[in-house]
């Protein structure tokens, strides 16, 4: 049995629109005879009549009626595969597997999502929390097609844009002797314990390189499983720490808290953050947009983060 292709379902619905073989060759752009011959290929694949022949006019036969109306259903399809591989290259459309890290995503997403909504109604957005090894994990394997992530991300396959830095303020209980001085220095931090993330988060290595630079101790029998965890160790003056300013902002600012928040006065200590994907992966433009969304949200809404790249 011969092949049926689109161009032949593509003339044939052009005959149904115009009922002259002229007519619909112009249409599409070729010459009568290279229509006949297409629609009569055509038939001979179907092994159908599908066009009742005659001087002028022509009318198409019942089965042609059927076929033409499946033809069309076909083509539109088609033609939506076209656009969503366009919007793909271009813009934003279709589902789009996003990993965030537990410390980041609660405290941003919720912000994003509405923004990301509203500029690109067809996408998708399909969000998954989980610690940055397994993230990155993920994204190498195919499982996520894209993560937002404390930098570094290593890969060579990886494509990676900067989005913004992020303060990370000291956190002392109350009644902490530091928490009654108007200042505190990186020397007031000399000897104390550190209490930090399991060595599954990039912020547990950031912590534990600062408290070597300032002399501190980390605790490593006491780490935390999440940020929530870490405040309520040091409100319970197990020792102190350095949350993200947007934890801080969504669940300890305004509020009657067993914590304290205090910048230090002569070091300012940012996480980095940034989109991290697969450098194959052929949707680099929707992600930069993804990303520019992100700085937009930043930029709007969290005036204490510092927005970089474009």
């Amino acid at each position: 049995m011969a092949e049926v292709t689109l161009r032949q379902l593509r003339y044939l619905s052009a005959l149904a629109d115009t009922a002259h073989f002229r007519l619909a060759a112009e249409r599409v752009g070729v010459t009568q005879p290279s229509m006949s011959a297409q629609i009569q290929a055509l038939e001979e694949a179907l092994n159908l009549t599908l066009v009742e022949r005659g001087r002028g006019a022509v009318r198409l036969t019942p089965i042609g009626r059927d076929i033409v109306a499946r033809a069309r259903s076909v083509l539109e399809d088609v033609q939506g595969i076209v656009d969503l591989a366009g919007s793909a290259r271009d813009g934003l459309i279709g589902t789009i597997r996003l990993g965030a890290k537990a410390t980041l995503g609660p405290y941003l997403m919720p912000q994003v999502v509405g923004a990301l909504h509203a500029a690109h109604p067809d996408l998708r957005l399909y969000i998954r929390e989980s610690t940055p090894r397994v993230l990155e994990q993920d994204l190498a394997h195919g499982t996520q097609d894209v993560i937002l992530a404390q930098l570094p991300v290593a890969g060579a396959d990886f494509e990676v844009v900067r989005l913004f830095r992020e303060p990370l303020l000291l956190t002392l209980s109350a009644d902490h002797p530091l928490a009654q001085k108007t200042h505190i220095f990186t020397a007031d931090l000399a000897g104390q314990h550190v209490l930090s993330l399991s060595h599954e988060y990039h912020l547990h290595d950031q912590i534990t390189a600062l408290t070597r630079e300032i002399g501190a101790t980390v605790l490593r029998d006491y780490e935390g499983t999440s940020l929530d965890a870490l405040r309520q160790m040091v409100g319970m003056g197990m020792g102190v720490t350095f949350l993200p300013a947007l934890y801080v902002r969504s669940e300890i600012t305004g509020r009657a808290a067993e914590v304290v928040v205090r910048p230090l006065k002569d070091h300012k200590i940012f996480r980095s953050v940034g989109l991290v994907w697969r450098r194959k992966a052929g949707r680099s433009t929707g992600y930069q947009q993804i990303g520019q969304v992100i700085r937009d949200v930043v930029r709007t809404r969290f005036p204490d983060l510092i927005v970089e790249g474009c």
